[in-house]
This record gives structure tokens, C-alpha cells and sequence, in this order.
């Protein structure tokens, strides 16, 4: 029990670091659009798919709110699946190696740090829509 919520307080602060880091950026009310609908997304599409819909959109430009918020969150899911430094996200959920009971837990953190995210953007960045 105190580790669920130890695991819970984690996600809370990762993703308030997360919102944080975004607040004075030129993208910060897009982000928060996306951060809102992201739980969603993943529920719908799946985790692959929107992950790998958000590395397209984003380029590779680390000015661009869909390539932030697939940073924050493969740092979340690859610390919490122990993932190897070197490997994307994407390449981890594509790898032979990787089971579906390991790509259904993936998920389920992805989600969870997601909401934390989808909050805390609400609160801390629905002051700076200008778009």
C-alpha cells in the first residue's frame, strides 16, 4: 500500500517537473492542449501509435510540443520499466524482446503519469492560451 502511493507521489512529481519546464515556452499553451487529450489518445489509438504519432509530428525539434511531451514521457515509462538508456521508447515497444504483458504494464504507467501531466497542465498552463 505505501508503495502504491509512494510510486503515486513519483508520477506527481515528475509530471508537476514536466509542466514546470514548459511554463514560459512559446509552445506552452499547445502543450497543454495536447497534455489534455494525451490519457485519451493512448486509450483510443494504443501507446505505439500515439507515440509514434508524436515523434512524427515533432520532428525531432526540441521547440515543438508534441517532441516534449514524448520526452517527458518516455523518461517516465522507460525509468519505471527499466528500460536501457540507449533505446527509444518506440524501438522498446517494437523490440522481439518485449512481451505484451510488459507493453500492457507500459501502458498503464504511460496512462497514470499521463493524468498527473493532464492536471497539473490544466491548472499551471490554461492561464496562457493564445492559440
Amino acid at each position: 500500500m505505501s508503495r502504491q502511493r509512494s510510486l503515486e507521489q513519483e508520477r506527481m512529481q515528475a509530471a508537476w517537473q514536466c509542466v514546470n519546464a514548459v511554463r514560459n515556452k512559446a509552445f506552452a499553451s499547445r502543450y497543454a492542449q495536447l497534455a489534455r487529450s494525451a490519457p485519451a489518445d493512448i486509450q483510443l489509438n494504443g501507446l505505439a501509435q500515439t507515440v509514434a504519432f508524436w515523434r512524427a509530428k515533432g520532428k525531432g525539434e526540441s521547440d515543438n510540443e508534441h517532441t516534449v511531451l514524448y520526452n517527458n514521457l518516455q523518461n517516465w515509462v522507460k525509468r519505471q520499466m527499466r528500460i536501457q538508456n540507449s533505446q527509444s521508447l518506440l524501438e522498446w515497444i517494437m523490440a522481439d524482446t518485449t512481451t505484451t504483458p510488459q507493453y500492457r504494464r507500459a501502458t498503464r504507467e504511460a496512462i497514470a503519469f499521463l493524468q498527473w501531466l493532464k492536471r497539473f497542465a490544466e491548472a499551471e498552463l490554461s492561464q496562457e492560451k493564445t492559440t
